[in-house]
């Protein structure tokens, strides 16, 4: 009972985070600047996110490949896409914004969970 209800905490504070990012990356697509503490607080957000993946089970395997995933496709996004017009809309600039936050978020989770799997790893 207990676990399950850390992995739902994990889940929603991810989820937040995720919101945040995407948010806080559209706001900076449109010219606008980003408040250093949001950029800060969505990577303390990522810390903990990262805290409460379980890394015993097959959780931490699965959320490392599909995080590294997910910071390479954004990275590779985010310089690819940046040009990009439509109608006269920078939709280049509002994804590569969004990509970029998403990268603040999921960089910080990913090491955090990566150490913790390391040291799972060197207990066993």
């Amino acid at each position: 009972m207990i676990r399950a209800r850390e992995s739902i905490v994990g889940a929603w504070i991810f989820f937040i985070g995720v919101i945040l990012a995407l948010v806080g990356g559209i706001i900076l697509s449109f010219g606008y600047a980003v408040n250093p503490f949001i950029l800060a607080l969505i990577a303390v957000i990522g810390l903990v996110a990262g805290f409460f993946v379980n890394v015993r089970d097959d959780g931490g395997t699965k959320f490392l490949l599909i995080a590294v995933s997910l910071v390479i496709v954004s990275f590779a996004g985010q310089q690819g896409i940046n040009g990009l017009q439509f109608i006269g809309i920078g939709i280049g600039t509002i994804v590569s914004s969004t990509l970029a936050g998403l990268l603040v978020l999921l960089v910080p989770a990913t090491i955090v969970v990566a150490i913790k799997s390391l040291f799972t790893l060197s207990v066993r």
